[in-house]
């Protein structure tokens, strides 16, 4: 196993890697929208988190060699699933590859993010 980090994806926030490489399958963890430089949330919508969420998934994956095109399966988090259609609108522009998803409402996620995605990619 390899941990796969890069600073160009917001650091992670407890005691877990971004992302770990396991033979030819690589598991990110999930990132909420948060500015990798300052670690402040970025955007008050779910539009805008979604994006900032997408930027930094882009990012991890980019630093294990894969991009969204790899992506096998996605589990994405919402505060409320009212955000549903809006999100996906968001997720379609990344995701057009269309990977098996499970897309769950949660009572509340890390720093008050309105959405966290993670991926499991194959190189």
């Amino acid at each position: 196993m390899k941990k796969i980090a890069t600073e160009k994806a917001p650091q992670a926030i407890g005691p877990y890697s971004q992302a770990i490489l396991a033979g030819d399958l690589l598991f990110t963890s999930g990132q909420i929208p948060l500015d990798p430089a300052t670690g402040e949330m970025v955007g008050a919508t779910i539009e805008e988190q979604a994006e900032q969420v997408m930027k930094n998934l882009g990012e991890v994956l980019a630093a294990a060699g894969a991009s969204f095109e790899n992506a096998v399966k996605t589990t994405c988090f919402l505060a409320d699933m009212a955000d549903f259609a809006a999100f996906n609108g968001v997720y379609a522009k990344y995701f057009t590859s269309k990977p098996a998803r499970s897309c769950v409402a949660v009572k509340t996620l890390p720093k008050g993010a309105l959405v966290e995605v993670e991926v499991i990619a194959k190189l």
